[in-house]
């Protein structure tokens, strides 16, 4: 996992705006997973995490906007769901969303500098948990990497590091961020994002 190993080392290189762009459209694309949990189990409040998401955006937009991200962490943390609580699989990716929230909130806090780092290996890590489970029967980490899901994350996360190295930040980019999370239409492990987008 070559690749795979070269992308954190990358990401662990990002600072400032750009490590925040970067794990803020990472969430994006997670985010369907969250939503589609919340409304098959009736939990939590998909909303708030939306607008949440909305503020860290306008944040990475208007950098002097106030945003009190400590309540706003807080918020998140009440509708983190317990996995012993629920007998369906979609907790496990709905709790990666969350935890990549926290991340990236304490990343624009400055309470974990490698947040970032942190959102790409959820990411990741929520791709191979749901190929794994999805496969008919055990597989390798060669048949995982060989995923279609697996490829599709790898080279999202790639493509993301190639336009924030050759980019300066201003709004047009933010939303350029945004479109490329939502373009195919799916969440990073094939959840339909149409139905399931809160606003």
């Amino acid at each position: 996992m070559t690749k795979k190993l070269n992308i954190f080392a990358q990401v662990r290189e990002l600072s400032g705006w750009q490590a925040v762009a970067f794990a803020a459209t990472l969430v994006e694309r997670m985010l369907p997973n969250y939503n589609l949990f919340c409304e098959a189990c009736d939990f939590g409040d998909p909303a708030q995490y939306r607008k949440t998401l909305n503020s860290i955006w306008e944040s990475l937009a208007s950098p002097k906007s106030k945003i009190n991200f400590a309540a706003q962490l807080e918020k998140i943390e009440t509708a983190i769901p317990d996995a012993a609580d629920f007998d369906v699989y979609g907790v496990y990716p709905a709790i990666d969303v969350c935890m990549s929230m926290t991340a990236l909130i304490l990343l624009i806090m400055d309470d974990d500098p490698q947040g970032a780092v942190v959102v790409s290996k959820l990411s990741q890590g929520s791709v191979e948990a749901f190929v794994e489970a999805a496969a008919a029967e055990e597989i390798d980490d060669t048949q995982i990497k060989q995923h279609p899901l697996m490829q599709w994350e790898i080279s999202f996360q790639a493509d993301l590091l190639g336009v924030l190295a050759s980019t300066r930040p201003d709004a047009g980019l933010f939303k350029q961020l945004k479109a490329m999370a939502t373009e195919e239409g799916m969440s990073n492990i094939g959840i339909d994002m149409q139905e399931l987008s809160p606003d």
